[in-house]
């Protein structure tokens, strides 16, 4: 993922001295984060949360390695909730005495070297497993939960970030679906006749193996070496090796949650993966078009429930 330079981290005007892993400061108000016209939205229970595109990527591995991890949406909610006072959920390389990242950790406070804080994942990954030592963190107040791992001079800053917290939680998890959606630019895709030995184009290859990273093994098909011919609609992406499917078998609550939080994965990271179509559940997210609408199965034999994508998650990608 990209670091913004100091230079170009939206409006952050001063930073305050605090104690413990230090909070960035400054209360910086919402019109910071993304604002009105903000790339990426999630609206859940009548509560919507507008970010950019590099916000959305960050929040969206903050999420999947909760995921991964098989901790609870309210793992994730803490943790968005904090990176969003923290950094604006920007990876950003400065803050209070020697304060950085996603979440200011602090060197000095055995939080890792700098290098390693600046990873997203490492840091992500630091502040969970901090999370999983507090005591009864489920049933807690997202900002007491917070304050318990970071151990800010403002613990109750926390609180003014819950409500975002949990609805890019909710939905990035996997348990809202079809509620997180980016407005990015469309067209048609250009026509690659190179493909990598597995039979993807490379930047398809590419969305395969970050998948594989964020949420571990999975089970993968649509492809195939030297590329497929059969087997999919008349024009489809499979068969110019742009496209992948990820099964989540058996048809379950839990296998939707799952292809949620893929499916809303891809969304948030769509600019930077260069994807074209999400599909999943009988919902498709097409890049230049608003959000998410209903999906139209091809008049195809075949069952109803594979047609729709109820047990697999469909991307494609521009080329």
């Amino acid at each position: 993922m990209k670091r913004r330079a100091t230079s170009v981290v939206v409006g952050v005007a001063a930073l305050a001295a605090v104690v413990g892993v230090g909070i960035a400061v400054l209360k910086v108000t919402d019109d910071l984060v993304g604002g009105p016209d903000g790339d990426c939205k999630v609206t859940v229970d009548q509560h919507s949360v507008k970010i950019d595109a590099e916000q959305a990527e960050y929040a969206s591995l903050i999420a999947s390695i909760a995921v991964r991890r098989g901790l609870p949406a309210r793992a994730a909610s803490i943790a968005l909730a904090t990176a969003y006072q923290e950094s604006k959920l920007d990876n950003i390389d400065y803050g209070d005495r020697d304060s950085i990242g996603l979440f200011q950790q602090r060197p000095s406070q055995g939080w890792g070297t700098r290098e390693q804080i600046l990873d997203p994942i490492y840091s992500t990954n630091a502040f969970y497993d901090a999370l999983v030592k507090v005591d009864g963190y489920e049933d807690m107040e997202i900002t007491v939960a917070a304050q318990k791992v970071q151990r800010s001079a403002f613990p109750d800053a926390y609180a003014d970030h819950e409500a975002d917290g949990r609805a890019l939680a909710s939905a990035l998890a996997g348990h809202s679906p079809a509620t997180f959606t980016c407005d990015l630019d469309g067209g048609a895709p250009s026509v690659s006749d190179e493909l990598m030995p597995n039979g993807l184009t490379a930047r398809a290859d590419a969305t395969r193996k970050e998948l594989m990273e964020r949420f571990g093994n999975l089970k993968l098909g649509g492809y195939a070496p030297e590329g497929v011919d059969s087997g999919h609609i008349e024009g489809s992406a499979h068969y110019e090796g742009r496209a992948i499917d990820v099964f989540v078998r058996p048809i379950n609550n839990a296998n939707n949650i799952r292809g949620w939080a893929m499916a809303h994965y891809l969304v948030a990271n769509a600019a930077r993966l260069d994807v074209r179509t999400v599909i999943f559940d009988d919902r498709i997210w097409t890049a230049g078009r608003e959000g998410w609408r209903d999906y139209e199965p091809p008049d195809s034999p075949g069952d109803i429930k594979i047609l729709e994508h109820r047990d697999h998650v469909h991307v494609d990608v521009f080329s």
